[in-house]
């Protein structure tokens, strides 16, 4: 079989999904070829022998409605790929800004070997990111699912940093507990509420993890005490950034949040509250 029918095969076979992105064909035959996606088509005449028993069981499977990204098993976050699986939500270009603002943070400590903590780490991606960004830099990723933490393992050793990434085992308060301070806090916690969750898309709702997204009847119930027990946390100077709703930004202003003084509240690139930061003062009350 040439690479141009493969190509034409799966075409076929993805008009029938309602959802799939334009260029979902080209994405699926070159995970399955191994033919990076910028080559397909100047191997168009390529023998690649019965590729097809290796496509079809990933078109089932987005034929059913199974998002994209864990068909792969993998996505790209700020250039790098990282593996998925159903105990992780899939990496989004909006957090991708919550890491660059969570970059910069820990490139402005003046600790020679800074700490930084990402609660609720799910796949891994910003503590990895942060991790193989910053060379010195130690970073505790904490969650409260097993799969999620085999993720983070397996995407740290993926990308070279796994003596720099410790996973831990925890909820947020066990979290809060920690008797480390850090020169960043990152986290990418549950927002969506109660009334915003029969909203979100049918894929989103019937294959990512619930507990990674439902934060109570008004969004913040992990927020608000993430916020409020960070003091606790930062070492003086240090920074803590959240990702929050789109409607939520003027709530997370007023948050309760002890001796932190607010960074305040910036938009995503399509315009939308997204980010939230605080830091603690240098001299600590």
């Amino acid at each position: 079989m040439l690479l141009s029918e493969l190509l034409a095969i799966c075409r076929r076979e993805m008009a029938a999904v309602p959802d799939a992105a334009p260029g979902e064909a080209e994405i699926l035959v070159s995970a399955v070829t191994g033919i990076p996606r910028g080559r397909l088509f100047l191997s168009m005449k390529e023998e690649i022998g019965d590729a097809s028993a290796r496509l079809f069981p990933l078109v089932a499977r987005r034929r059913a409605g199974e998002p994209l990204q864990y068909v792969l098993g993998a996505w790209d976050f700020c250039g790098r790929e990282f593996r998925l699986s159903r105990d992780t939500l899939i990496p989004r270009p909006e957090t991708e800004g919550l890491a660059e603002l969570a970059l910069a943070a820990l490139r402005r400590s003046t600790v020679g070997r800074p700490l930084a903590l990402d609660v609720g780490t799910g796949s891994g991606a910003i503590a990895v990111t942060l991790a193989a960004e910053v060379p010195t830099a130690l970073v505790v990723a904490t969650d409260v699912s097993y799969g999620a933490l085999r993720m983070t393992r397996e995407n740290a050793a993926l990308h070279g940093v796994a003596s720099r990434v410790l996973p831990v085992r925890c909820d947020l308060y066990s979290s809060l507990k920690c008797m480390e301070r850090f020169a960043v806090v990152v986290s990418n916690p549950p927002y969506v509420s109660e009334g915003e969750w029969p909203l979100l898309p049918l894929p989103v709702r019937g294959y990512e993890p619930p507990g990674a997204l439902l934060a109570g009847p008004d969004g913040l119930s992990v927020l608000r005490p993430l916020v409020s027990g960070a003091e606790g946390l930062l070492s003086p100077g240090g920074e803590l950034w959240c990702e929050i709703g789109a409607a939520q930004g003027e709530a997370v202003s007023s948050l309760p949040c002890g001796s932190l003084r607010p960074l305040g509240v910036f938009p995503d690139l399509a315009g939308r509250d997204r980010y939230a930061g605080w830091t603690k003062p240098e001299m600590e009350r």
